[in-house]
C-alpha cells in the first residue's frame, strides 16, 4: 500500500519500520503510525494546525457536536461497495473513528500533514493505519482506494485520481453559504458567504450533493471551542471573543457533502 516518499518504490513493513528497495527506511512510531512527510516536502518546522487549534477540535467533535455530519456520512457510505477508505486530512481522527465505529470490516487509512495530529489518531484509534504525509504527494499506489473522505482538507486532482480505484468514490465535505454565518457577522460589518459552486475535478464525475443545515446552541466552553479551532478564530481578540460568547448565540451550520466517481 505505502510507497516510499523519496523515490516512490512499494514499501515493506520489516518488524517496526517500512523499507524501500532503495534502502530508504521509515520507522513505525510506538504509537503505531509512520511518518512519511521527508523534510523537502514541509514547508515549515512544524507544519498542520497548531496544539491548540487541535486540542479545541478535539473537544468539540469528541461532544458529539457534529454528529449529524458523522450520520450523513455513515448513510452515503452505506449504499457504495467500499472496502478499502482514506481519510484525507484526518486531522485527530475524528471521523476515522466514527466510521470504524459503525463499520468495522472496512479498512481504514488516515493521512494528515501534523504529526501531532497522527500521533493523537493513532493513539485513540490503534486499528486505522495513520501516516504523516502531504496530501498533495499521497505515498500510497496508484488505485489504492475505493473512497476517499475529504473534509476541508488541501489536495490535488490529479493525486485524487491517481489513488481511487476506477469507479472508486470521493466524499467531499465543505461549507455551504451559510456556515458559522454568526461567527462572521460578530468581526465583518457585511457577512460574505461561502459559495454553492460545485467544483469540478479533473478525472473525476460530479454525482450528487447534499445539504446539510442545523442550528447548535453550545455551551460558552464549547462555543470558544468552536470559534479557536476554525480560520476564524485568530481575527478576534480576547475582548471581541469574550462579549461574543456571552450573547450565547445560536451557531448556523451548513455543509454540502458531495460525491464524485472516477
Amino acid at each position: 500500500m505505502y510507497l516510499c516518499p523519496l523515490c516512490q518504490a512499494p514499501l515493506t513493513q520489516e518488524a517496526m519500520q517500512y523499507r524501500c528497495p532503495q534502502r530508504h527506511s521509515f520507522d513505525v512510531a510506538r504509537e503505531g503510525y509512520v511518518n512519511l512527510l521527508p523534510v523537502q516536502q514541509k514547508k515549515s518546522k512544524d507544519p498542520g494546525d497548531n496544539q491548540l487549534m487541535m486540542q479545541a477540535r478535539r473537544q468539540f467533535l469528541q461532544a458529539g457536536w457534529y454528529q449529524p455530519v458523522v450520520s450523513a456520512l455513515l448513510e452515503q457510505l452505506a449504499v457504495l461497495p467500499v472496502t478499502r477508505l482514506l481519510d484525507l486530512g484526518c486531522g485527530e481522527g475524528y471521523y476515522s473513528g466514527q466510521i470504524q465505529q459503525a463499520r468495522p470490516e472496512l479498512q481504514l487509512y488516515g493521512v494528515d500533514i501534523s504529526k501531532a495530529a497522527i500521533k493523537a489518531a493513532a493513539r485513540q484509534y490503534p486499528a486505522i493505519r495513520f501516516a504523516v504525509a502531504s496530501s498533495y504527494q499521497l505515498p500510497f499506489a496508484a488505485t489504492s482506494f475505493d473512497a476517499i473522505l475529504r473534509i476541508y482538507a488541501p489536495s490535488l486532482d490529479a493525486e485524487l485520481c491517481r489513488v481511487l480505484a476506477d469507479g472508486g468514490v470521493l466524499l467531499s465535505v465543505s461549507p455551504a453559504p451559510e456556515h458559522l454565518q454568526q461567527i462572521k457577522a460578530a468581526l465583518y460589518p457585511q457577512v460574505r458567504l461561502h459559495s454553492d459552486d460545485i467544483i469540478a475535478i479533473s478525472g473525476l464525475k460530479h454525482i450528487k450533493r447534499q445539504r446539510l443545515s442545523f442550528q447548535l446552541q453550545l455551551p460558552a466552553d464549547d462555543l470558544r471551542a468552536l470559534i479557536t479551532m476554525v480560520p476564524l478564530g485568530w481575527k478576534f481578540n480576547p475582548e471581541t471573543l469574550a462579549a461574543f460568547i456571552a450573547t450565547k448565540p445560536a451557531v448556523q451550520c451548513d455543509f454540502y457533502l458531495d460525491l464524485y466517481q472516477k
